[in-house]
This record gives structure tokens, sequence and C-alpha cells, in this order.
């Protein structure tokens, strides 16, 4: 293994993606590359009839810090004892992390999360892309049991799961 290549943007999958990826990173001593994509607001048609170099760099470094806040939030800041080459790549995301993990050696994590049926119908699904186009091994970091229940919000207590707020206590024998 050449070097290992994360996607991250933020979301309580990614940040476990990228918790994931830089232990490997750690275990298997290569460069970590965490990726972050941006496009343009309105898209790249929009941003291609009134070009601004001005505007491009905003959205570049806003891009970034997204990416540092979210090494912030998923590991503390940036690990000293790894190589972390930062990427930050206009395009789509799916397409933006094939090609930035194309070359021989590489490995691509990606996170995975719940999203419902409105959410499946309107966007697009990255991790079958990457899946589906990547020309090297591509892991997919489910995440873990408390991102999964913070990720379900608040619900009315009607709809919540009960559990018993007294332990189970195990029958003993001969009773």
């Amino acid at each position: 293994m050449r070097r290992i290549v994360v996607g991250v943007h933020g979301s309580l999958g990614s940040l476990q993606a990228l918790r994931y990826a830089a232990g490997q990173a750690r275990e298997r001593a290569v460069p970590l590359v965490p990726v972050i994509s941006w496009i343009p607001p309105g898209g790249d048609l929009a941003e291609r009839g009134h070009p601004s170099p001005y505007l491009r760099q905003v959205w570049h470094d806003a891009a970034r810090q997204r990416l540092l806040a979210a090494f912030e939030a998923g590991l503390g800041g940036i690990p000293r004892d790894l190589q972390v080459d930062l990427c930050v790549a206009r395009g789509e995301p799916g397409p933006a992390l094939v090609d930035i993990a194309a070359e021989p050696g590489d490995l691509l994590v990606i996170g995975t999360g719940r999203r419902s049926l409105i959410g499946r119908a309107l966007r697009k699904s990255v991790g079958r892309y990457c899946l589906a186009h990547a020309k090297c091994p591509v892991l997919a970091v489910p995440p873990s049991a408390l991102m999964d229940e913070m990720g379900r919000g608040l619900r009315p207590w009607g709809l919540r799961r009960h559990r018993a707020l007294v332990p189970d206590i195990p029958e003993l024998p001969g009773t």
C-alpha cells in the first residue's frame, strides 16, 4: 500500500472514515491524503458564465477550512505522527475521489451513513460512485453505534425505543 485516500466533508460518517483511515495510515506507515471537494454555488455552468478568480479562491479557502474543521472534530487536529497531504479538489465528490485515488497502491476510504428515502432520491451516492468507478480497493466504513444513534435526531417520546430502567438480573440456579 502506497497511500490512503479518504473522503472528508464533516458529516458523522466521513469523520468515522477519517478516524479509521488515520489509524490505518499510522499502522502501515503510509501517507494519509484527506480529500474535500467543492462546487461553486449555482454549479460549474453558472460560474463559467461569469468567472471570478477572487470568488474561486474564496470557495477553495472555505473548503480547506471545512477540511481542517473536520480534523479538529474527528481527531482533535492534524496528527503530528502522520504524513498528511491535504487535498482540496474542485468538482463532484465521487469523481474527485476516484481521480485522486487512481495510482497503484492506493486505498480509498469512504464513510457511509443513514440516509432517508428522500435523501437517497434527491442526492447522488458518493459511495456507490466510488465502488463502481474506482481503480483501487475501496473500503466503506459504517458509522459507529453512537453516531448511528446521534444521527437519528430528536424524536417524540412515543416513537423512541424504550429500554428498561432496571438492569436485567439473571435468575439464580435452584430458585
